[in-house]
């Protein structure tokens, strides 16, 4: 990300003993609104580890609502523990309250860990949420229209490199086959694409062999990523693209729906100069953020998709001015959404 700031507003670290509720809730900027990002329930190896990754995310969130058109700040929450074996009604409740305590600066959502049931839970205690199941007027599941998003942004690099806004008789590697991986699965073969394939779950490479069998199963990521593909699309955890991977890197474009792809700065100067096309990570994954948003103003799914939709000219718009400018795809993003938090942040210091 760029300098348009250097720290958070806010980072509260919550505690229930007796739920075993261990959270940290970090407000990057509420610039353009309330901040918006979903929680991740994820077992840590550390508070530290755990505070690096809530800070980093919710700057994410802040440069990818700006970007997404919302008005709306960035912000992101991650609980500590295992999902599996540590989350229960008492905790999600716990967590609900803290959130509550916010009063409106910061709205949670799904995230790694965390299901629309789960929100569901948290919406007992606090109106702040967003990510809620149909029933209870939600949005329901965010993946559908995340992988929707990445598939547009996916179009727009495809006609930036190829000429053409189509993944036709390209070779397509997705790293994480799990909620938005599935459905960016489809998009691609309805599209023409073939797809290569990798998750560290067994269940999910069983649902791909049974469900979708022209798919191609690599063992892991480094394979994947040594494959002869086109495109690749890292849908799991961040850090994927790193200075070893990227010299082994066979894609001309990456596009995926992974927070924090680049495991530190400077990785996408690595990536330019092997003349990969890296698609930002906050720029084609900002559909989900969209659909739950669009939850906030009473959920309507044509107007979501819509919206979600135009990552394609947003991609396109950020293409174009990295290749004006001579600057990586990423820098051209950060300057796009500085710009609109710096413009549209500073009319609230007139008074009304």
């Amino acid at each position: 990300m760029g300098v348009f700031q250097t720290s958070h507003e806010q980072v509260v670290f919550c505690h229930d003993q007796q739920s075993g509720l261990r959270a940290i809730i970090a407000v990057y900027s509420t610039a353009l609104g309330p901040a918006l990002g979903g929680t991740r329930f994820y077992p840590y190896a550390s508070e530290d580890e755990a505070l690096h990754d809530v800070l980093e995310l919710s700057r994410g969130m802040a440069y990818k609502n700006a970007l997404a058109g919302l008005d709306l700040g960035g912000g992101k929450a991650v609980i500590w523990g295992d999902p599996d074996r540590d989350k229960s009604e008492p905790l999600l409740r716990a967590y609900g309250r803290f959130v509550q305590s916010l009063g409106g600066r910061y709205y949670t959502a799904c995230d790694v860990g965390t299901y629309v049931r789960d929100m569901d839970v948290v919406a007992k205690e606090t109106r702040f949420v967003t990510g809620r199941s149909e029933s209870h007027g939600g949005a329901g599941d965010s993946s559908v229209l995340t992988a929707y998003g990445v598939f547009q942004g996916m179009r727009a690099a495809a006609e930036h490199r190829w000429g053409a806004p189509t993944l036709a008789g390209r070779r397509v590697g997705i790293a994480g086959l799990g909620k938005v991986g599935k459905h960016l699965t489809k998009h691609l073969l309805d599209d023409g694409a073939s797809v290569v394939a990798t998750d560290v779950s067994e269940r999910a490479r069983d649902w791909a062999a049974a469900t979708y069998p022209q798919v191609e199963l690599v063992d892991g990521n480094d394979d994947l990523i040594a494959a002869p593909i086109d495109v690749y699309a890292p849908c799991a955890l961040g850090g994927a693209l790193n200075d070893d991977s990227v010299p082994l890197l066979q894609a001309k474009i990456v596009a995926g729906a992974a927070n924090n792809q680049l495991a530190h700065p400077g990785v996408e100067k690595l990536l330019a100069e092997r003349d990969v096309l890296y698609v930002p990570d906050y720029v084609v994954n900002s559909g989900g953020v969209i659909q739950v948003a669009d939850e906030i103003e009473g959920f309507n799914f044509a107007r979501a998709k819509e919206r979600a939709g135009r990552i394609y000219d947003t991609t396109k718009q950020i293409l174009e001015l990295a290749s004006v400018e001579g600057v990586p795809p990423a820098l051209a993003a950060d300057r796009l959404a500085e710009r609109r938090m710096a413009e549209v942040g500073r009319l609230r210091t007139i008074l009304v």
